[in-house]
């Protein structure tokens, strides 16, 4: 089944040359059912690739979705034609009287701030407690799982010692949970960061419960008991050439990167790099989207924030 998203939108012709079913405004408008409404917090200063990655990770269900992409009006960006964000973005204060079965928040390259020194903090702040009354369910990734889990339940953020950068193996601590569905004993997932949070803090939270975890990357997902956050930090909906272009762009800022782990042959950048993670990262949407989103959300989408049907 389809995603419903502008007609224009840059992403609906990628999409659609991969045989991903977009469906058009008008044919969504002419069909007897009530949508998902899912809005996209976009953080990321490459709007374009970041929309067209998650809404690839939306297509693969059963229902029919309609994406709002929301932006932060506290930060200019630099790298996106202001004419996208006129045309297919709107801002928290359009929105704020509105309901959503589930919202995704990007991560953003800002991990080595402290939160408070971001410019677009406190509208960040905002928006997460609007989520509390207004959303559903609601998905945090990389750095905004990490800024969730500080705004929401104050779990502090560290420093590591060199860049997270690559795919790392992990496996579920909780393998029964719904949102694991499908998975291997032990699946991938691409990481690029220079931040983490810790497990011992998580597990000193009652309302927190930690899912999954690598060895080598540390605490991946995290949800609340009540199922209405999900908290991930890696990027299961990279691209094959993501982490090859961050490489790059960092060696072009002359800053002293390592390549990245388990990602290209033999860790050698110049072939070209494999994936591994693909399947996962559908799942975990798909898995998310179904049980986390359809199943529990209420039928009067008004009544969000209200009635929790929780599976587990």
């Amino acid at each position: 089944m389809p995603i419903k998203i502008p007609d224009s939108l840059p992403a609906k012709s990628i999409l659609q040359d991969e045989n991903i079913f977009v469906m058009t405004e008008y044919r969504a408008l002419h069909q007897d059912i009530r949508p998902l409404k899912l809005l996209l917090l976009n953080l990321m200063p490459t709007k374009i690739v970041t929309e067209t990655q998650l809404l690839r990770q939306l297509s693969n269900t059963p229902l029919q979705i309609e994406v709002h992409l929301l932006h932060t009006i506290s930060h200019k960006p630099k790298n996106v034609d202001k004419n996208h964000l006129k045309t297919f973005y709107i801002s928290l204060d359009e929105i704020r009287n509105n309901y959503y079965d589930g919202m995704i928040i990007t991560g953003a390259p800002v991990e080595n701030l402290d939160f408070a020194d971001v410019d677009y903090w406190p509208e960040l702040c905002e928006i997460m407690e609007w989520t509390r009354s207004h959303v559903h369910c609601t998905l945090h990734i990389c750095w905004g799982a990490q800024a969730g889990l500080f705004y929401h339940y104050g779990i502090k953020k560290y420093s590591l010692p060199k860049k997270l950068s690559g795919v790392y193996e992990h496996y579920a601590l909780k393998p029964k949970s719904p949102i694991f569905r499908g998975f291997d004993d032990r699946f991938y997932v691409p990481h690029s960061r220079y931040t983490e949070v810790l497990a011992k803090d998580i597990l000193k939270v009652p309302e927190l419960e930690l899912l999954a975890v690598s060895e080598k990357a540390g605490v991946y997902m995290v949800k609340t008991t009540d199922s209405r956050q999900f908290f991930i930090t890696g990027h299961p909906e990279y691209d094959v050439n993501t982490l090859a272009l961050e490489y790059q762009r960092d060696l072009n800022l002359g800053l002293q990167i390592q390549v990245p782990e388990n990602y290209f042959p033999k860790d050698e950048p110049t072939k070209e790099p494999m994936v591994t993670w693909r399947a996962h990262a559908q799942l975990l949407y798909t898995n998310w989207l179904n049980y986390y989103v359809y199943q529990t959300t209420p039928y009067e989408i008004t009544r969000v924030g209200k009635e929790v049907c929780p599976l587990e």
